[in-house]
């Protein structure tokens, strides 16, 4: 079985019209959601054997947030540029190449959302899904003996998630 781990970033400050966008930062909100949503995974015991995050700032702090109370070490990271602006097929062709039986996407939208429509066979009923909100996870399972055939939508949403869901 394969475990996929789909997660877009936490919620980001705009406060700086004159900042890149990719180098925007996590505002305070964003922060707490990306330990809380942390905190969850590590209750699920849904920690990934790999992450791929998106070089983006605000993608890298969530990633800390994520992780500033996981056992160490922690998981296998692999900061990728190519995420901030992956087309979905992209992001799809990243998850094809990995062998980790449980592996992390960690980037934006609008690519994330439509990954994530793309994976499962069926959605999952929760009314945020398609929209795919930040800190919006997603978890989906695979028969499969690899990453190449289970990125061809057959996937189990057996998981979705929003940061207000958890309180």
């Amino acid at each position: 079985m394969r475990r996929l781990i789909l997660m877009r970033h936490a919620k980001s400050d705009w406060d700086d019209p004159a900042l890149a966008d990719h180098d925007r930062p996590l505002n305070n909100r964003g922060r707490k959601v990306a330990r809380l949503m942390g905190g969850w995974l590590l209750a699920q015991a849904l920690i990934p054997d790999v992450a791929l995050v998106s070089s983006a700032r605000r993608t890298r702090e969530t990633w800390e947030g994520l992780t500033a109370d996981w056992p160490r070490p922690l998981p296998e990271v692999r900061f990728l540029q190519e995420l901030y602006t992956a087309p979905p097929a992209q992001v799809m062709d990243f998850v094809a190449r990995e062998t980790a039986p449980t592996l992390m996407v960690l980037g934006h939208n609008p690519g994330l959302a439509e990954v994530a429509q793309r994976l499962v066979a069926e959605p999952p009923a929760h009314p945020k899904f398609a929209r795919f909100p930040t800190g919006a996870t997603l978890v989906a399972e695979f028969d499969a003996a690899d990453w190449a055939d289970a990125v061809r939508g057959r996937g189990r949403a057996s998981i979705f998630v929003v940061p207000r869901d958890l309180g």
